[in-house]
């Protein structure tokens, strides 16, 4: 390899993808790169482009390889489209760079939708995972200062086996990246009393409970959304579908309130000046709930490890998502995360078996 292979974890980056362009990506690696000797990466796109700005930052491209991928996967292709015709692309190119054990990590800031179905051709699903998940930090009030949350938005549909492996998956994230030794883990619903909800949460309730010693977690039992920024849990388990909505609202809502802030401070010259005098508190709390310093979710439950960064990511965003990307690296997350899946299957087949023999197999 180039000068990236002398580096103890490389990190595969789509140039191309993301809303801001090449620029946002390069800083950001510059960036990582600054604070990080032992990172380097591989980065994918038109070469023509890159090249240009990698030059432009210092020391970047001695740390820095770069693969020449024509092709661009636009915000608006569609996943099936994208699996059909995607090789050449700076995203395709990317994610074929860890299958082939080049780099350790992929990250990407494009379309979310067709960088799940390239990931899931490319690298396969590991053995035994029927659904792979997204995972995000949220920030809440626990010492870490984020909970994990999947799935948000990989699949709209779990059943009961599918959640005992977000939890598993869950916990074993919260434990690489948070270094937390048993991670408490919620299952999201509309009530904390165990007579609530569907008959696949009640299911998956059981599931949970039964392995959550071979997991090496708490089982929390219901939470509801009001614990999703709390410090009940470390992890939060729901489907894709309820939980990109509740991923969605939380944005939305973070910018609501900031709008809010910076119009009550401007509306008057009391309130200007009571702005300046809060100055230090005000940019505490900015810091605190900053999405580009959670900025990464995380795909579960493949053959590799890829961190989707938000489309819109700047420099200070996507700097956020290699940092994490390099962590999960670091750490060996994708054995452990393999070895927790394997441990999920045999748990939920003891947990059946038990039913089956109480007589519930058929409820």
């Amino acid at each position: 390899m180039g000068p990236a292979g002398t580096r103890h974890v490389i990190v595969s980056v789509d140039g191309m993808g993301g809303d801001r362009g090449p620029a946002a990506v390069v800083a950001g690696m510059a960036r990582s790169a600054a604070k990080n000797a032992e990172i380097g990466f591989i980065l994918h796109g038109d070469e023509a482009v890159l090249r240009p700005l990698v030059a432009r930052r210092r020391g970047l491209s001695a740390v820095t390889e770069i693969r020449h991928a024509p092709g661009v996967v636009k915000m608006q292709d569609k996943p099936s489209h994208v699996m059909r015709h995607g090789e050449g692309t700076s995203m395709w190119s990317c994610i074929d760079a860890v299958k082939r054990g080049e780099a350790t990590v992929a990250v990407s800031c494009g379309n979310t939708g067709a960088l799940m179905a390239l990931s899931m051709i490319r690298l396969r699903k590991l053995p035994g995972v029927n659904r792979p998940a997204i995972a995000c930090l949220w920030p809440s009030r626990n010492p870490q200062g984020f909970n994990v949350m999947l799935d948000v938005g990989a699949d709209i549909r779990a059943d009961a086996p599918d959640l005992l492996q977000y939890a598993m998956m869950g916990a074993s994230y919260a434990r690489n990246a948070f270094d937390l030794k048993r991670p408490r883990v919620g299952l999201l619903n509309v009530g904390t009393e165990e007579h609530k909800g569907r008959a696949e949460l009640k299911l998956a309730h059981d599931l949970i409970h039964a392995a959550q010693d071979a997991g090496a977690f708490d089982f929390a039992g219901f939470v509801e959304g009001g614990d999703i920024p709390s410090a009940r849990v470390d992890v939060i388990v729901t489907d894709g579908f309820t939980g990109n909505v509740a991923l969605k609202t939380g944005e939305g809502t973070a910018k609501l309130i900031a709008d809010f802030l910076r119009e009550a401070f401007n509306a008057t010259f009391l309130s200007r000046i009571a702005a300046l005098l809060a100055i230090t508190s005000l940019r505490r709390l900015q810091k605190r709930i900053d999405p580009r310093r959670v900025n990464g979710g995380v795909f579960l439950g493949l053959n590799g490890t890829v961190v989707k960064s938000h489309g819109a990511a700047d420099a200070t965003g996507v700097s956020a998502a290699i940092k994490l990307a390099f962590q999960l690296a670091q750490s060996g997350f994708q054995e452990r995360l393999a070895a927790r899946v394997a441990q999920a299957g045999a748990a939920g087949q003891d947990a059946s078996a038990a039913d089956i023999g109480m007589g519930r197999g058929g409820q």
